[in-house]
């Protein structure tokens, strides 16, 4: 039964859910808000989802438009190196953009008939994304399934997963991790060096089929 609408970036976590979930998902949604690496995870996103036959659909959500202060978006300035951890990352925040991204997805999912919505949030996140922290999680769950007529549930299996593990998970499954993408530089071969790069060499270590800058 294809009873998911997954909320789908390209990157590595989401493809993973892509991968482990392809049977169940009827729809992949990706959202262009107007960030720098947008266009990259997109071209990934539409490509992963043709070879597994799932239909793709790209909303335009232009958040530079409508005012919201991030680096990681096109109005922003530079993309800071580093860890997550690094309080500098906090310039990456797109305001409560899982809970903007969840609520439009919970609007199409019940045009679909669809009653799950995966979003592919995990530990790693938490350091300085209120909106993948569990409590957040649950309290979107609870408005969503209240304020829909076939009362849609979020899955997020990932919630309380490191990256490493997600990673793990993708390599048992085959998972091809070369047709993702994470740079929030948005180039042609990922920087390195930013701070989803470095998580995602260390989530990948040992099987790590990513080309670097540095």
């Amino acid at each position: 039964m294809k009873d998911i609408v997954i909320l789908y970036s390209g990157g590595m976590d989401s493809s993973v859910a892509l991968h482990r979930y392809a049977d169940r998902i009827q729809l992949a949604v990706s959202f262009n808000y107007g960030s720098k690496h947008n266009t990259r995870e997109i071209e990934f996103a539409a490509r992963n989802c043709k070879t597994l036959g799932i239909e793709h659909r790209v909303i335009e959500l232009d958040l530079n438009k409508m005012g919201f202060v991030s680096d990681l978006l096109q109005s922003g300035g530079k993309i800071p190196n580093g860890h997550y951890a690094d309080a500098n990352m906090i310039k990456t925040v797109v305001p409560f953009r899982n809970g903007i991204m969840l609520s439009i997805a919970a609007g199409i999912a019940e045009s679909f008939q669809c009653n799950k919505l995966l979003i592919s949030n995990h530990a790693g996140d938490h350091t300085i994304y209120p909106d993948c922290r569990p409590d957040f999680i649950q309290s979107m769950n609870d408005a969503i399934r209240y304020g829909t007529y076939n009362n849609i549930e979020i899955l997020a299996p990932f919630t309380r997963m490191t990256k490493r593990q997600i990673a793990l998970i993708g390599k048992e499954i085959g998972v091809p991790f070369e047709n993702t993408y994470s740079c929030y530089n948005g180039q042609e071969i990922h920087c390195g060096t930013c701070g989803t790069c470095v998580e995602r060499k260390e989530a990948l270590e040992g099987f790590d089929p990513t080309k670097y800058q540095k």
